[in-house]
């Protein structure tokens, strides 16, 4: 087949760098995905490279195949041992994973070397080049075109991924996981699913690399390789997809500069390119921590997401059949920490369309009760019963899925994803779109009602206005009405408001207050911890107090007001 340069006139030496470029770009891509936007660090990307070139170099060299009809079986390989490698490894937390990682990736390379079957440590040669209607593609300037239309093939199914109900999901795991499970997302099963997308991404670039090379050693699948993979989308920007390009580019052109300026310098006796790489990208890394790419695309105006249409509602949760006196029932709750009794045999009901306040000092148990309630924490004894059904032990994501929703104490939003964005995770199990669905653009209808869904609520609570901002730029007050709206996007039975009157102003706290009210008439429950008095007094139809984790009162409010214990607990005594 006819050579078609990329450029004219660009050299087959230059074509070849571009072509390694590309094999680097696909790896950092799913790191890009993986580290980046779902906060795993791997540095065993690199082992993944090798499932698929062995794949391919054993069945195209050994067994006569086709390598196209490879391909397939490269991938499976591939993801095979990403799901058993993944399910050891995305359940580690902290710097157990990237460790963790580190051990695996070490232990492949030594046995891609040791296996007979892969030709030991001189690996596998003569494996045959791809070939198009009889046509070898050997000349790089050929097969780069190969290489890079699956590049962009594979930056544009992520992009697709990303901006989609999954993509929401995984973006959600890079600011922890207790939010989104809140809110029905399986975050065990979405890490999963981003480490073995990275994992079958590598093994596309590792198919790539043994037909393109047609030789196959253990060499470029060790540590060393899975480092630089690293490097390379951090350099361009975690989080970036563009970035996994920019910064494949600038590691790879750097390390064959070095390797080809040094020697000449300093002589052929003394090895300082891995020294002076280190130094470099240690610079780079200095100049732009964020990576390269956010500066390159700062030098244009960036496009904002156009406000989601409106689209047909999405469906309302029905009505319990048999519905219990009391909507949710906490009967002798104890949480004990060793010897610290955080709430003690704590009691009390929340009727359908009323809403109770839990109050007391610092420390009271206020949020422990919560935890237990949203299943964050276990129970030590006693039992909580929603709907008459007793959910103690259940997991976030079961009782979210009941139609239990809350906020947090600590505003638990990602800073960078727009409010519409934040607010649509809200609505995470009123969608049905998966992964495949969302990379092939499949789900345009069920996305659209989505957004439609959280543009909504966020209308509902008053900041429409802010609907296209990060979440990160809005003051607190602000972000804990955001927070408010995502709950409301779950179609609750029950809405749990940790402090949801904390930093907000006079007439932001009677909008919220009117709100709270509306939400009443319209039959739903509402379970709020507040420190503002005046705010729980005018606004609740029940309050229980909490003490040291202990109940020391209970009743409306008239009668709160006048308890000489709850005087006691708050003022230190009746004045």
């Amino acid at each position: 087949m006819a050579a078609l340069p990329l450029i004219p006139g660009v050299p087959v030496f230059a074509i070849t760098l571009i072509g390694n470029i590309g094999l680097a770009a696909l790896v950092a891509l799913g790191l890009v995905l993986l580290t980046g936007v779902g906060g795993m660090t791997s540095f065993g990307q690199a082992a993944f490279c090798g499932f698929g070139a062995y794949t391919t170099a054993v069945l195209s060299t050994t067994y006569g195949w086709s390598p196209w009809a490879t391909l397939p079986v490269a991938l499976l390989v591939s993801g095979s041992a990403a799901v058993v490698l993944g399910l050891l490894t995305v359940r580690l937390s902290g710097h157990f994973l990237p460790l963790g990682t580190l051990a695996w990736g070490i232990s492949l390379y030594y046995l891609f070397g040791t296996l007979d079957i892969l030709g030991r440590h001189d690996g596998i040669s003569g494996i045959p080049p791809f070939s198009i209607a009889g046509h070898d593609l050997i000349d790089p300037r050929t097969v780069h075109y190969l290489i890079w239309g699956l590049v962009i093939g594979a930056a544009i199914l992520t992009m697709h991924l990303l901006d989609s109900r999954v993509g929401r999901a995984i973006r959600a795991l890079r600011r922890g996981q207790l939010a989104g499970e809140s809110f029905g997302i399986d975050a065990a099963r979405m890490k999963l699913i981003v480490f073995v997308y990275a994992a079958l991404l590598a093994g596309l670039s590792g198919w790539l690399y043994a037909h393109v090379t047609r030789t196959v050693t253990q060499t470029p699948f060790g540590i060393n390789a899975g480092i630089e993979y690293l490097f390379m989308a951090v350099l361009g920007g975690a989080g970036q997809i563009f970035g996994a390009v920019v910064g494949a580019g600038l590691v790879t052109v750097l390390k064959e500069a070095l390797q080809r300026v040094l020697p000449q310098v300093f002589g052929h006796g003394v090895q300082l390119e891995a020294v002076v790489f280190g130094i470099l990208l240690v610079g780079l890394l200095q100049v732009a921590r964020e990576g390269v790419w956010p500066h390159i695309a700062a030098l244009w105006p960036a496009r904002g997401r156009p406000v989601p249409p409106d689209a047909p509602a999405l469906a309302r949760r029905s009505a319990s059949a048999a519905p219990a006196e009391k909507l949710l029932a906490l009967d002798g709750a104890v949480k004990k920490y060793g010897g610290l009794t955080a709430v003690n045999a704590v009691s009390f009901a929340v009727g359908r369309g009323e809403i109770v306040a839990l109050i007391g000092p610092n420390g009271a148990g206020k949020s422990t009760t919560f935890n237990l309630i949203t299943g964050v924490t276990r129970l030590t004894t006693g039992a909580v019963r929603f709907e008459g059904m007793d959910i103690a032990g259940a997991p976030p994501q079961e009782i979210a899925r009941l139609g239990i929703a809350r906020t947090f104490q600590h505003v638990k939003l990602n800073p960078e994803m727009s409010v519409l964005e934040n607010v649509a995770l809200g609505a995470h199990l009123r969608g049905h779109a998966g992964v495949l669905s969302s990379m092939l653009r499949l789900d345009r209808r069920d996305e659209a009602r989505l957004l439609a869904e959280a543009r909504r609520q966020i209308e509902r609570v008053g900041l429409a206005e802010h609907m296209l901002k990060p979440a990160g730029s809005l003051a607190l007050g602000q972000q804990r009405v955001v927070e408010i709206a995502r709950a409301l996007a779950l179609d609750p039975v029950l809405l749990l408001l940790d402090e949801p009157a904390a930093g907000l102003r006079h007439k932001e706290k009677e909008a919220l207050a009117a709100l709270l009210r509306s939400l009443r008439a319209q039959g739903m429950s509402v379970l709020l911890v507040e420190h503002d008095m005046g705010f729980v007094m005018g606004l609740t139809d029940h309050i229980v107090v909490l003490d040291f984790g202990t109940k020391i009162a209970e009743g409306p409010p008239a009668a709160i007001k006048t308890n000489p214990q709850v005087l006691e607990a708050y003022l230190g005594g009746v004045a």
